[in-house]
Parts: C-alpha cells; sequence; structure tokens
C-alpha cells in the first residue's frame, strides 16, 4: 500500500466561521488522534486530501507545519450531501507494524445461477484487521452460480496476508435471495384479469 504525502497545518481557530473561513481557501479542517495523545486540530489541502481519499483506508504520511511527520488513516469523512465537497476529517494516528481496525470493500465477480435471483449485501464492507502500512483495499468474492438460500459468510472469504477477520467467522457478508416482487405483481396481475372477467 502506498503512502500518500500531505502537507498540513496546525490551527488554532475552531468553531463554525473559522471551519467556513478553512473551505473558502479550498482546505479542510480536521483532527489528527490516537496513542493516546492529544488531538491535533489541523488545516489540510483540499484537493489534495480529496485525491488520497478515493483510495480506501489509504495511508497519509502527514508534514505538519514543517516540523513533525506522523502516519494516519482516515477514521471519519464528512462530506456536503448536497455538493459533496469535503467538511471535515477524522485521522487516526498509527504506527509502522502496528495493527489496525478498518473496513475493507466487498467485490464480486461471476454471475449468480439462472432465474432471477437477487445479491443482497448483508455488509458492504469486511470489518478486519491488518497491519497500518499493509491495509488491503477490497476483497474479492465469486458468487459464481449461487441461488436462493445460498450465502457466503465472513470466514468463507480468502483474505490477503496479514489480514484477520475483525468479526465472528459465522457473519453473513452476501446472500442470494428468490425474486419475489416480480412473481407478487404477476399474481396480482392474473387476480385483477379474473375479477374483470366476472
Amino acid at each position: 500500500m502506498s503512502e500518500v504525502k500531505i502537507s498540513a497545518a496546525t490551527r488554532t481557530e475552531f468553531g463554525k466561521g473559522a471551519a467556513r473561513r478553512i473551505r473558502r481557501d479550498s482546505k479542510v479542517p480536521g483532527v489528527l488522534y490516537g496513542h493516546g495523545s492529544d488531538p491535533v486540530h489541523l488545516t489540510l489541502p483540499g484537493h489534495e486530501l480529496l485525491m488520497a481519499l478515493r483510495t480506501p483506508n489509504v495511508l497519509i504520511a502527514l508534514d505538519i507545519d514543517g516540523k513533525t511527520n506522523e502516519l494516519a488513516i482516515p477514521k471519519s469523512v464528512q462530506r456536503d450531501p448536497l455538493k459533496g465537497f469535503l467538511e471535515h476529517v477524522d485521522l487516526q494516528l498509527v504506527k509502522r507494524g502496528e495493527q489496525v481496525n478498518v473496513e475493507i470493500y466487498v467485490h464480486t465477480e461471476g454471475e449468480l445461477a439462472p432465474g432471477g435471483y437477487l445479491l443482497e449485501h448483508v455488509l458492504n464492507a469486511l470489518p478486519v484487521e491488518a497491519e497500518a502500512t499493509h491495509i488491503p483495499e477490497s476483497v474479492t468474492v465469486s458468487i459464481e452460480g449461487l441461488a436462493a438460500g445460498d450465502s457466503i459468510l465472513a470466514k468463507d472469504i480468502t483474505l490477503p496476508k496479514g489480514t484477520t477477520l475483525a468479526v465472528e467467522g459465522d457473519t453473513v457478508v452476501l446472500q442470494v435471495l428468490a425474486a419475489q416482487a416480480e412473481e407478487a405483481a404477476e399474481g396480482e396481475e392474473a387476480e385483477g384479469e379474473e375479477a374483470a372477467e366476472a
């Protein structure tokens, strides 16, 4: 996993007015916390941060005020619900070799068995524990040939080396359902036709 270097500055102004001024300058307010140290309030470059966050669980190498270098991963990202721009980010301090709990995306490949089945993502992201500098971006699961009633459990998913589950192995991640809505609609149409004929 590659590191993304970002220069950040500590901030001393707080509140909505200060946050608005920061965003007006195309920057993002953030907080860095972890390892029992006091939270550090930061101002981060908006475009660079946005590009970095396109990679899930990105490892960010922070240069703070040109004095301190820290490694961090994003823990909480707030976006404007309408425009989508970054409003605030929480970063967790990490160290090389440290195990961290994160969620990784579950991608699927293959086709379900014929028959109009529906695939339900019970978990969109899988909780795992991984070394801070080797966090996988995602896992891929084959759904080839699965039919109604089939499911994939957390323990069935092959994880990258050095990554372990942070959830019970029997947790359902994906399950296949019969397409009931269409059948119900067809049944209603048939009843309607019978009523019209009567």
